[in-house]
């Protein structure tokens, strides 16, 4: 189903967010990779790692630039990429699930928040949690990136809150089942 340039109802009297952002890229590389979907429904966008000569700490067999992540250490991983996403939307940096899992390679600080009006370049903090060191090389998927509406609150400072079931239960206060 085309919906062009359709408007999504996103409740609270919220529709003026366009149902699929345009997101414009600024590529720093000739050979900087653009985000790309795995599939027709995913959520998420694959980000590429950019390995410029500078900063290559080896090259492997077929040529490529790579760099080595010891392990427990946190390493910034370049994408080559500027975006610039819509008013009211930001992007989000996520681990890709294969590399946490497969080879203990997550984003340091767990989720990435690219404000709206950030202009440098996507920089992913990659840590590697295993116990052996790991090659990224130029091109790999390192993360991938949900791009996200948001609004921003009004902070109003009162002296007592409405009481709840919950109260103030927290740090599995709910129960594990």
């Amino acid at each position: 189903m085309d919906l062009g340039n359709a408007t999504t109802n996103l409740g609270y009297g919220m529709s003026r967010m366009p149902y699929r952002p345009s997101i414009k890229i600024n590529k720093l590389h000739d050979d900087a990779h653009l985000p790309t979907y795995g599939s027709a429904n995913a959520a998420c966008a694959d980000l590429y790692a950019y390995i410029g000569f500078d900063d290559a700490t080896m090259v492997n067999k077929n040529g490529d630039r790579c760099i080595m992540i010891q392990p427990h250490e946190t390493v910034k991983v370049h994408t080559g990429l500027r975006m610039a996403p819509p008013e009211g939307w930001y992007v989000a940096i996520y681990a890709r699930s294969g590399l946490a899992t497969k080879h203990g390679l997550a984003p340091a600080n767990k989720t990435g928040i690219c404000d709206q009006d950030y202009r440098g370049e996507y920089i992913v903090a990659l840590h590697n949690h295993s116990n052996i060191p790991q090659m990224i090389t130029h091109g790999d998927r390192i993360a991938q990136m949900a791009v996200v509406p948001f609004w921003q609150a009004d902070f109003e400072e009162v002296s007592e809150l409405d009481e709840t079931e919950r109260g103030a239960g927290g740090f599995g206060s709910t129960g594990k089942q």
